[in-house]
């Protein structure tokens, strides 16, 4: 079972991924880990994915793609994943489409995760995480047992570049612009689905599962 997500940044749809991977016993493949992580330990791409993510940009198609087509193309994918983060353009879409095609393969389902833009620039607002184990917070709906500190490692929680409310806005915009036309096109093939993001995310998950079977 091959899964797309798609809603905006801060929809909630990378928290809906790991529960789906976890049910269901499949990779969640996040392009914005494999970035972090590439950031984290000073990689040349990650540098320059860095000056990017930090302008609330997403991060050019040539940067993306090869790595993502290497990942899906490992031995625990044989069986399906659940890509969060990708694609994120037309083109990125058809370069997965065409990719998998050649594979005799298809993308099963694409999630859309939807919430309105007022409710996700207060969402990431209140987001926090951890600058060295990547662990992630938010002050009202998980927030961390002492207020500013990580849980896992004591280390301080800092309100990242890219969740702050000018660059939420920013992206918001940047996904309105050149990720939501990825709804029209997977409609086109029949594979998309709704759900409301704005309820508790236990009920949002439920939505999906009815979607995608027991």
């Amino acid at each position: 079972m091959k899964i797309i997500m798609l809603g905006a940044p801060g929809a909630g749809k990378g928290t809906q991924a790991k529960m789906i991977a976890d049910k269901y016993a499949l990779p969640h493949i996040s392009t914005g880990d494999i970035f972090r992580a590439n950031i984290k330990n000073g990689t040349q791409l990650g540098m320059e994915a860095k000056k990017y993510m930090d302008q609330g940009q997403l991060v050019p198609d040539e940067l993306t793609v090869k790595i993502l087509l290497d990942r899906v193309a490992q031995e625990d994918c044989k069986n399906g994943y659940v890509l969060d983060g990708f694609p994120r353009t037309i083109p990125q879409a058809e370069v997965l489409d065409e990719a998998l095609t050649k594979l005799g393969e298809s993308i099963d389902y694409a999630i859309d995760v939807d919430v309105p833009d007022e409710n996700i620039v207060k969402r990431m607002g209140g987001r926090r995480a951890c600058v060295m184990c990547g662990a992630t917070y938010h002050i009202e709906h998980v927030p961390p047992k002492a207020e500013g500190i990580c849980d896992r490692c004591c280390e301080k929680l800092i309100l990242r570049d890219d969740d702050k409310p000018e660059t939420v806005k920013n992206r918001l915009k940047v996904y309105h612009d050149q990720t939501q036309p990825l709804i029209d096109f997977y409609t086109a093939k029949g594979v998309l689905r709704t759900v409301d993001g704005t309820v508790d995310m236990n009920d949002v998950f439920a939505a999906i599962v009815s979607i995608l079977g027991e």
